[in-house]
């Protein structure tokens, strides 16, 4: 059953790997927040301090994690705030069809709205019902279980709203810009038309 849920290519370790770039940032809970800008429907960003934050509802969503370097952690258990929290507090504007996701050290990773709002994304908080340790991204990073894990952002600090789709890091870097395992999606010179960013 687990080698069904396999993309091709991929494989399932010993343990759980974790890999990030750069240095793991360290929490200051008085001085974070969480900001949502760009193209809002009402013109205006909108901040959420942690203990804000915090308060949002929470869900738990049950998923595989595929990473491009060809592992794949499957039937992770991941509670969080859904997308859907976000856009319904700070809804964007109609023209949105895309986002970019940032991070600490200005890290990025852009998707399109479809992916980002689809049931099983998550600005995850917990693992296996216990707070994310600080390497896999305390106290916040986005799920998105059905792409390559690189769009899986560690470290969130904020959404921006696009009216244009634009490459994130590893994408500006040649990664794939849609990023789907099941398509073995990897690398940007494999992007058919309209995959990329005009």
């Amino acid at each position: 059953m687990e080698e069904s849920r396999l993309p091709p290519g991929q494989y399932v370790p010993r343990g759980r790997p974790v890999i990030h770039y750069g240095r793991v940032p360290a929490f200051k809970p008085e001085s974070w927040d969480f900001c949502v800008f760009g193209a809002t429907a009402s013109g205006e960003e909108h901040r959420f301090d942690w203990a804000a934050f915090e308060q949002l509802p929470r869900r738990t969503r049950v998923a595989d994690f595929h990473c491009v370097t060809k592992f794949s952690l499957m039937a992770n258990e991941w509670r969080g705030v859904t997308p859907a929290t976000i856009i319904a507090a700070v809804p964007p504007d109609a023209g949105v069809r895309h986002v970019m996701i940032w991070a600490e050290y200005g890290y990025s990773a852009n998707l399109r709205m479809s992916d980002f709002a689809a049931p099983d994304t998550l600005f995850a908080m917990e693992l296996e019902e216990k707070p994310l340790s600080p390497d896999r991204g305390f106290p916040l990073r986005l799920v998105v279980p059905h792409l390559y894990a690189w769009k899986s952002v560690k470290w969130v600090r904020g959404i921006e709203y696009l009216l244009e789709d634009r490459r994130g890091f590893w994408e500006e870097r040649g990664y794939h810009n849609v990023a789907d395992p099941w398509r073995e999606q990897r690398y940007s010179y494999q992007e058919e038309p309209g995959e990329g960013p005009p």
